[in-house]
């Protein structure tokens, strides 16, 4: 018998184009759990901004790994691990912190709807991102709430408390409702808009950028307030996304059974 150990295979290296895409998804990851320890000390504002901000980074990684050619499937893994902690844990429990615990155990169950929701809708789109030829609406339309919207909209009530109507929006019977409307849209399937793929004509890219120079400058000046009207008009985009949906169905004659749903695949690989 031979003495000899049988050797290890060499591992690759990473290039730094796949690394830079991972650190902003970690970045992002630490982001979303700082927002609980936000929330557990009461600092509300602060807890909603880290939340924003692992939005931000959540939709730069996958895109700057696109840029840099650095997708990976460690990299799709590890942003779904990020999604699920950023936007499915971290808002439903500043959530609890902030109104939910005064439902005692009840409050409790509509965090773990939530979380659970998240994750089976993560899950789910893992899955059928594997799918060789997706639709070809998959670019337009998600299915579906996506994660990081999804926590926008559940936060909706405590961005709004920050300016009007705290003793109204802070109840746990009006938290308990956008809690349980938002869980039900992440895992439906209602096509909603995606915006990776838009094609602008050129008559609208001037008017496109005044208004998103409007948008930064209102952040600026107003945060909550802007915040909370673009979160209503993202609400209000469903009822059209619908529409729109329906309409390439009835013209691509690709929509004729249930099956037949949009799959969102993000651009890191992953899925929202």
């Amino acid at each position: 018998m031979s003495d000899a150990q049988p050797q290890r295979p060499k591992r690759k290296r990473l290039s730094l184009n796949v690394m830079i895409p991972n650190m902003l998804t970690l970045i992002a990851l630490c982001s979303g759990l700082t927002a609980i320890r936000f929330a557990y000390e009461g600092r509300w504002e602060h807890a909603a901004l880290a939340i924003l901000a692992a939005a931000i980074l959540d939709a730069l990684d996958g895109r700057i790994a696109r840029l840099m050619k650095g997708t990976s499937k460690f990299g799709a893994e590890l942003d779904s691990l990020s999604d699920i902690l950023s936007f499915g844990v971290a808002p439903p429990m500043m959530l609890y912190f902030w109104s939910l615990q005064d439902f005692g155990r009840f409050g409790w169950i509509l965090v773990l709807m939530f979380a659970v929701s998240c994750a089976l809708r993560l899950a789910r789109f893992n899955t059928a991102a594997e799918e060789p030829d997706p639709p070809a609406w998959a670019s337009t339309f998600f299915s579906g709430v996506p994660a990081p919207a999804a926590a926008g909209l559940v936060l909706l009530p405590m961005i709004i408390s920050f300016n009007l109507f705290e003793d109204i929006v802070r109840r746990p019977e009006v938290v308990a409702v956008f809690m349980v409307l938002v869980s039900v849209l992440m895992v439906s399937s209602i096509p909603t808009y995606s915006f990776k793929k838009v094609k602008l004509s050129p008559k609208l890219v001037l008017p496109l950028m005044v208004t998103v120079g409007l948008v930064i400058a209102s952040m600026v000046s107003a945060p909550w307030v802007t915040l909370s009207g673009v979160l209503a008009a993202y609400l209000i985009s469903i009822p059209f996304a619908i529409r729109s949906y329906r309409r390439i169905c009835v013209r691509t004659g690709t929509c004729e059974t249930d099956d037949e749903t949009p799959v969102d695949i993000d651009l890191n690989g992953g899925t929202r």
